[in-house]
């Protein structure tokens, strides 16, 4: 069985994502496996794994948008900004806070804006993780960084407990919507629960709870999502035989190495999605991924075969 392309896992709550890698590892038996953006261990939910030669491809697909369901407990801000910094039991409901406060507050996370994450996590301050700062009581705040929510949505409100939806740029940190909507409404909340619906083009429908991989073990390797299904925003050119050798070598291509050339072909080469194509071969089999190059050439950036 050939063990190129995406798994898609349903992470549960406990693990890292570096530990869901090293299960699926031992559980496919193959070594080259990553992951296309982490969850917190609290979290759950869609981590799509990519395994063989997509690990070429992890650039690629991490950069795509997420979406969210979380919860927010109002009535306490915690140091973590969600659960793990606790102490006790959950805050009682904030008086004179209800479904519409929470909704206006929210239109402020709305779009592009600048987010500050988390001192608990994986952002490097002069090298070090901040997280790292952070346990030795360093006082520690990292650099806002633009983020763009295209959608969020307050979905119910109920004994001080919030559900919403967001679907947000990569790098946004729901802990921090979660703190800074506390912020904002004054009386401090924290992330309570956090699942991941979907993770661009993998959404929750397409993912194995890790236990069934687990169980399974290399079988499971008839869940991964093959090379030519992914980037399927990314518009393809077919290659004839001279520009199928030619990708194999990361040579650049022109038109006439294009199994269907056309006088007009070299214009559109200068399209694309960022100026990006799927190269394929006459079977369908993605070779590589090429950028746009003035003149209608495309140059192989990452090779796959």
């Amino acid at each position: 069985m050939t063990m190129d392309g995406v798994l898609v896992v349903d992470k549960p709550a406990g693990p890292t994502s570096h530990d869901v890698v090293a299960r699926v590892r031992r559980a496919l038996r193959t070594k080259r496996i990553g992951h296309t953006g982490t969850l917190d261990p609290l979290a759950t939910g869609v981590l799509p794994l990519v395994i063989g030669r997509a690990t070429r491809l992890a650039s690629l697909l991490s950069g795509a948008d997420k979406e969210y369901v979380a919860g927010v407990r109002l009535g306490l801000a915690t140091d973590t900004y969600d659960a793990d910094g606790q102490v006790g039991p959950p805050p009682a409901p904030p008086a004179g806070i209800d479904f519409a406060r929470i909704e206006d507050a929210l239109d402020r996370f709305r779009g592009i804006f600048d987010q500050a994450p988390p001192a608990y996590s994986a952002k490097k301050i002069d090298g070090v993780p901040a997280y790292t700062l952070a346990r030795r009581h360093t006082p520690v705040q990292p650099r806002p960084v633009s983020v763009n929510v295209s959608h969020l949505s307050l979905e119910a409100y109920e004994q001080g407990l919030a559900r919403i939806r967001v679907r947000a740029s990569a790098g946004f940190y729901v802990r921090s919507l979660a703190h800074d909507l506390g912020q904002g409404l004054g009386c401090g909340a924290y992330l309570e629960s956090l699942r991941r619906v979907r993770a661009g083009a993998f959404g929750e429908e397409a993912a194995a709870p890790l236990d069934t991989i687990e169980r399974e073990g290399i079988g499971a390797g008839g869940l991964i999502i093959p090379l030519e299904r992914l980037l399927p925003e990314v518009p393809s050119v077919i290659l004839n035989e001279r520009g199928v050798r030619r990708a194999a070598h990361g040579n650049e291509l022109a038109p006439e190495d294009r199994a269907d050339p056309h006088p007009a072909a070299g214009a559109a080469m200068d399209g694309g999605s960022q100026g990006r194509w799927r190269l394929l071969d006459g079977s369908g089999m993605l070779l590589a991924i090429a950028e746009s190059r003035p003149g209608g050439l495309l140059h192989p950036v990452i090779v796959l075969v």
